[in-house]
């Protein structure tokens, strides 16, 4: 079978996340420990009791999830077998180039722990909104955002056929929930979210994040990793920086870039890190596929010795 791994992003993360793992698994235990030490505070213990406010805080969550998709990731690899491909939504894409070595797990942190607090600044400065629009075709929701006058709307993530979410300010934003409702939609939800993320106002964050990670050494990836910017595979390292920082203000194409790994071979999925919502997506993204979520104890034994 033609393996690909699946990385959340921020919405996964919870109190209490990671402490199965490294209770049960001393590679986990490590993993968390080298997160504290460099960041040089007690992550650990925040992913493990709360306060969730904290733990939900930008600057928090990011780095969060990604030490426990690491942890998640050296716990499972050697039951994984040859990985083929690898993918992650948002965030989760720096957990896949350090899944494809492309980024050591230090650099990662203090990038995302960087990116965390540029995306909340740039919420402060210009305050944003997102919304779930559930029902729509992605051309109709395109021709939607397009339609908005009273601000910036645009699309954030086409997370599945009927499921995007789009971003902006807030009066763009609830122009584009009304006028989606209009053409058609079945549900339009109001998001949580300190900024409009992965719209024109992360500006800001993508310059700082430039620079973070124009200091940081990238490898070419030892396997394919699919970006959300193209849909397509990234082979070079210095790809892989350009597309991260693109990443901040353009869309998320989640359906597409399953897609496209089902086209390259993917024949069976496996979501590392906190929750299941990629597996979640897949049963309509890749209809029929197998998707494990691992991310406690119990899902890593179930994994068994399949390769």
């Amino acid at each position: 079978m033609t393996l690909a791994l699946l990385f959340p992003g921020q919405g996964s993360h919870f109190v209490g996340m990671g402490r199965g793992l490294a209770d049960a698994f001393p590679e986990a235990a490590a993993t968390l420990q080298e997160a504290d030490d460099t960041l040089g505070f007690a992550l650990s213990k925040l992913m493990a009791d709360g306060p969730e406010d904290r733990l939900t805080e930008t600057r928090h969550a990011q780095p969060a999830i990604l030490a426990h998709s690491v942890a998640a990731l050296r716990v499972a690899s050697a039951r994984l077998g040859p990985i083929s491909m690898a993918a992650g939504h948002s965030l989760g894409e720096f957990s896949a180039h350090v899944a494809a070595g492309t980024l050591t797990f230090a650099a990662a942190l203090g990038a995302v722990r960087l990116r965390g607090e540029l995306m909340y600044a740039a919420g402060e400065e210009r305050p944003g909104a997102m919304a779930a629009i559930l029902g729509l075709d992605d051309e109709v929701l395109e021709a939607v955002c397009a339609k908005v006058d009273a601000g910036t709307c645009v699309p954030a993530n086409f997370n599945s056929a009927g499921q995007v979410v789009i971003s902006g300010d807030a009066a763009g934003v609830e122009e584009g929930m009304r006028l989606a409702g209009e053409a058609g939609a079945k549900r339009t939800v109001r998001l949580n979210v300190s900024g409009a993320f992965h719209s024109p106002l992360m500006a800001p964050a993508a310059v700082g994040l430039r620079e973070k990670l124009d200091d940081i050494g990238f490898s070419d990836p030892s396997f394919p990793v699919y970006s959300n910017v193209t849909t397509a595979a990234v082979r070079a390292g210095g790809e892989a920086r350009e597309l991260l920082v693109r990443q901040l203000t353009a869309p998320v194409r989640w359906g597409a870039s399953v897609d496209n790994m089902v086209r390259a071979g993917a024949d069976r999925f496996v979501e590392l890190g906190p929750g299941s919502v990629l597996c979640g997506l897949n049963r309509r993204n890749a209809k029929g596929l197998p998707c494990a979520s691992v991310g406690e104890p119990a899902d890593i034994e179930r994994l068994g010795g399949h390769a």
